[in-house]
């Protein structure tokens, strides 16, 4: 299968069992035009999994040791997972990129991306069902999806989905991992445990095109100028902020201090934690 039709396939086809083909019926990374209109796309979902403008919240800390409360929070996890296939499968449909011998390398980097969110979708499912409810059960948001709508470039793809979107999933995966730990529930924590790592280098993969492309600006400065219209640099990061984890992606010190200090109205980064 080109990776073109492959990437169509996860975008447009509504179905679950769909969007989680495996990246392996891949055989052609030939380049191929962009489609058009990605700043009106929206991906097709069955109706149990369709976008919803009903406003669930997310558990909070201290009702962890509830399975339903479990069982929530995994539901969320899992519709990131979801929209991260969804928005990658985007990009190789709608992105244009003027060095095509870049194309290759940026596309087979991506596609091992999907293949650790379907697993990471898998797990979070399987676990969800050992409490009792099915992806599906719970309204699913589409703030990430918004975001994909305004990508113009792989700069700025990068810059949201790299290092603000995975970055962020480093402290809370890590801040998760641990609740899961403290009320006992080790499978769903070494699940938070194993999608941490994965970030690693999924973040690492973003800093390496970013750092090709920034010519003479630093990395933040790159980085902030490629974010789009009202997306702020504080998305970047969770409750903690987990410095070793963004050492181990590339990024440079310079660059974790400004995103660790970086202060504007966004909320849920000035809380030190969810009670």
């Amino acid at each position: 299968m080109n990776i073109y039709d492959y990437a169509r396939l996860l975008l447009e086809s509504p179905t679950l069992e769909d969007k989680l083909t495996a990246t392996s019926v891949v055989s052609d990374l030939s380049y191929q035009k962009t489609a058009d209109g990605i700043k009106d796309l929206m991906p097709e979902r069955e109706s149990r999994i369709k976008f919803s403008s009903e406003q669930v919240k997310f558990p909070k800390k201290g009702s962890f040791h509830l399975d339903e409360k479990k069982a929530m929070a995994l539901h969320f996890f899992a519709n990131h997972e979801l929209l991260a296939i969804e928005m990658m499968a985007a990009a190789l449909m709608y992105i244009p990129i003027e060095d095509k011998s870049q194309y290759k390398r940026i596309a087979t980097g991506i596609l091992s991306t999907i293949d650790d969110e379907i697993k990471h979708f898998n797990l979070y499912r399987k676990r969800m069902n050992d409490f009792g409810i099915d992806f599906g059960d719970l309204p699913v948001n589409d703030f990430f999806w918004r975001q994909m709508q305004k990508l113009t470039s792989f700069e700025e793809y990068f810059a949201v989905m790299a290092l603000t979107f995975e970055a962020a999933n480093l402290d809370f995966a890590k801040f998760y991992r641990d609740i899961f730990a403290g009320v006992g529930d080790k499978k769903s924590s070494a699940i938070l445990n194993v999608v941490y790592e994965d970030e690693i280098s999924h973040v690492g993969f973003g800093i390496h095109w970013l750092n090709r492309w920034r010519n003479e600006k630093d990395l933040w400065e790159f980085y902030v100028s490629s974010l789009p219209d009202l997306l702020s640099p504080a998305r970047a990061k969770g409750m903690i902020f987990d410095h070793e984890g963004r050492v181990r992606t590339g990024m440079d010190e310079d660059f974790i201090e400004k995103i660790k200090n970086y202060q504007d109205g966004f909320i849920v980064t000035k809380r030190k934690e969810w009670k």
